[in-house]
């Protein structure tokens, strides 16, 4: 009899916390269903082929378990877009798992934006998208782990340590160009990556360059004269013309990375220089390019590796970096032209050679002499205006 009592009394206690539990589960689960439905789960099941998207969609259950609960331990670093962490999947695969900072719907866009992008693209120097979950009010998004990190980093090291090596900077550039081409020219959908930068190139344990972060990049129409859209990017690195016209090209991203070239060149931080005139890294970059005297703002570690390629990529980054995007050549122009200077036995002038269409369509005629050539294409007072814009104060 009192062993009954006993039981009952124990049932009396355990069925509220079964219910409890069990009423947890299914609010769970209900919450996962409605957070799937409101990141636009069944858009990526439109915009993605079904069977690609299902094997990307990973459950937060599998996430958490890989992340320790997205320890702060496990952060690898973040940007405008989103926190990073190094996770471990239950097959012993690292991944690197982006997490939205702030829950706004324009930063849930931008993630079924990148997800959708990223899964049509196989580029060796873009990084590679493995899925993403969607059953929280922030989305998730698992990429392959880049052990590295960025370019900006090896870039910006401790003054007493030496930074990456010439070769290996001329081809990050060649690696990066590489990508963007792809991007826009021969990837199933034209993309317009939008924030071209060197926080955004990753390096793999061979120093391979992998373009990252495309939250903000937009499929487009190449051939057309491009999108309006409301402006986004970084501060140094953003083309002018589209910053005042707001009119999206390519040509944005050929002069963003214009801007990084300058960057490998000097060692220099766009968003922060100013020089003693107090104009941008950019514009002074020109303004000693025309003059003869680039070795002035070169990086030393550069004059005493690069020998003549250094001059040969400033005039590169000088035709990316024109004030009117159709004057700029496209990327595949400037793939073919660092692909070139890859092979130190082979001397390809660019301060001789005929450029031809900068476009890059054809070779003929045109010319980036750095001496008459470019001093006759001074910046006026609006041109620098324009090229200081971006510029944070």
């Amino acid at each position: 009899m009192g062993f009954g009592i006993g039981m009952f009394l124990l049932l009396l206690v355990l069925a509220p916390i079964f219910a409890t539990k069990r009423l947890k589960i299914r609010r769970a689960r209900k919450m996962r269903e409605y957070f799937f439905k409101q990141n636009h789960g069944l858009l990526l099941r439109q915009l993605v082929d079904k069977d690609i998207a299902e094997k990307m969609i990973f459950s937060l259950e599998e996430l958490e378990k890989a992340t320790n609960m997205f320890d702060e331990a496990r952060i690898l670093g973040g940007g405008g877009h989103g926190t990073v962490y190094k996770g471990i999947l239950s097959n012993q695969h690292v991944v690197a798992i982006k997490k939205s900072i702030v829950v706004i719907q324009k930063e849930i866009d931008e993630f079924i934006n990148e997800v959708a992008i990223l899964s049509q693209i196989n580029h060796r120097n873009v990084v590679k998208l493995f899925g993403c979950c969607l059953e929280t009010e922030v989305p998730l998004l698992v990429y392959e782990f880049i052990p590295n990190g960025t370019l900006y980093a090896h870039l910006h090291v401790e003054s007493c340590h030496k930074s990456l090596p010439w070769k290996d900077r001329l081809r990050i550039a060649f690696e990066v160009a590489c990508a963007l081409a792809y991007l826009h020219s021969a990837a199933s959908t034209s993309v317009v990556h939008r924030d071209v930068k060197t926080s955004n190139i990753l390096l793999d344990d061979r120093l391979t360059a992998k373009v990252s972060d495309f939250g903000a990049s937009r499929g487009i129409e190449i051939d057309q004269s491009g999108v309006t859209t409301g402006v986004q990017g970084t501060h140094g690195y953003m083309d002018p013309e589209y910053y005042h016209t707001r009119r999206l090209t390519d040509k944005s991203d050929v002069y963003s990375y214009g801007v990084m070239l300058v960057e490998l060149l000097t060692r220099k931080k766009p968003s922060m220089y100013l020089s003693s005139e107090g104009v941008s890294l950019v514009a002074h970059f020109v303004t000693l390019l025309n003059q003869d005297k680039l070795s002035e703002i070169l990086d030393e570690q550069i004059t005493e590796e690069g020998e003549d390629e250094p001059k040969q990529v400033a005039a590169i980054a000088a035709m990316c970096l024109r004030m009117k995007g159709e004057d700029r050549p496209m990327m595949r122009y400037v793939e073919m032209r660092l692909q070139g200077l890859q092979g130190s036995d082979i001397y390809i002038s660019g301060m001789e050679e005929q450029l031809g269409d900068l476009n890059g369509q054809t070779c003929q005629g045109g010319d980036v002499g750095v001496g008459d050539n470019y001093r006759s294409r001074q910046y006026s007072m609006e041109e620098e205006i324009m090229l200081s814009a971006s510029l944070q104060r």
